[in-house]
């Protein structure tokens, strides 16, 4: 059984007096769709997340009192919404995007036919084939796991002591990898291990100097506000240090280093905004599940986002 994890906007329109509506939404097996007239249901459709079928549009139909025939196609004008196209006997009666046919988003296409499940995406991602290799990659499995680990152990020093002997802590353990990265030369930490390193500096000192909690919650909001910056400044440039680095956690391989450098740089500008407002409004435990699990769902939201502008390629 599969559950709603999105919905878009429902259709309205009219013919010849009568109210017609169409909904859709996202679940885990894929796209559904509905259409009602007068508010009772008279039609669904539905496609699979992945595979050939997964890329075709919708079609509803529905009988008039009169006997005319009432196609609806629906489907995707864009990741993140659907449109529809409503005809009566073959003449166009309704359209949601003027001039505009609903279809599945190019870019996107590829991988939808050529995949039947998520499965196969991740072992695509660890074998180089079709994408940019991302998390699942064999070489990115290790830093992103190091990642997630030094984020819980941040999580729990700071429940069991206080914020800036985790801060101190986690500071440490940051060194000592790259510490441990240099000597051995397993990648433990990513593409970004100089950039890891100054942070880690500005991250230890602020963590000394701002030695009261309410200062130190504020910790995430300066650091934030310093990397956003040097990301902008990498983007400015073409992404040749930053952005190259963190593109390769991203299961693409079109992806535009020096776009994704600026478009990180804006995300992190955002989620300094809203550190600031979590440090300010919660408590220090609210804060501490907030900045531990809540940001990163946040982080992950923008980046989906964002990738549409950052694998747009600039024109030649």
């Amino acid at each position: 059984m599969s559950f709603t994890w999105w919905r878009y906007p429902t259709r309205r329109f009219a013919v010849d007096g009568l109210a017609f509506s169409v909904s859709s939404r996202a679940r885990g097996d894929g796209l559904h769709s509905a259409l009602s007239m007068q508010g009772v249901a008279q039609a669904a459709d539905h496609t699979p997340s992945l595979g050939p079928e997964s890329v075709r549009n919708h079609l509803l139909r529905v009988t008039l009192p009169d006997g005319r025939l009432l196609e609806v196609e629906l489907g995707y004008m864009g990741p993140w919404t659907t449109g529809i196209v409503a005809r009566v006997n073959g003449v166009l009666v309704y359209e949601s995007h003027k001039g505009r046919v609903p279809v599945y988003p190019e870019k996107y296409q590829s991988t939808a036919v050529q995949h039947s499940s998520f499965g196969e995406i991740v072992k695509a991602g660890q074998s180089g084939q079709d994408t940019h290799g991302g998390v699942f990659a064999r070489h990115n499995r290790l830093p992103f796991a190091i990642d997630v680990a030094t984020g819980l152990l941040f999580y729990i020093i700071a429940k069991m002591t206080d914020l800036q002997t985790a801060a101190l802590v986690g500071a440490a353990v940051g060194f000592g990898l790259v510490t441990f990265q240099r000597i051995t030369k397993i990648d433990v930490t990513g593409g970004l291990a100089l950039f890891g390193i100054l942070m880690l500096c500005i991250s230890a000192g602020l963590a000394v100097w701002l030695n009261d909690d309410e200062w130190i919650k504020q910790r995430g909001t300066i650091t934030g506000l310093i990397a956003a910056s040097f990301f902008i400044i990498d983007g400015a440039r073409g992404g040749r240090y930053i952005g190259k680095g963190l593109a390769r956690y991203m299961p693409y391989s079109d992806i535009h280093a020096g776009r994704f450098a600026i478009v990180m740089g804006v995300i992190g500008l955002i989620m300094a905004a809203l550190n600031y407002g979590a440090a300010k409004l919660l408590t220090t435990d609210n804060w501490l599940f907030y900045k531990t699990f809540v940001d990163n769902f946040i982080v992950i939201g923008l980046v989906l986002l964002a990738m549409r502008y950052a694998r747009t390629k600039p024109a030649v």
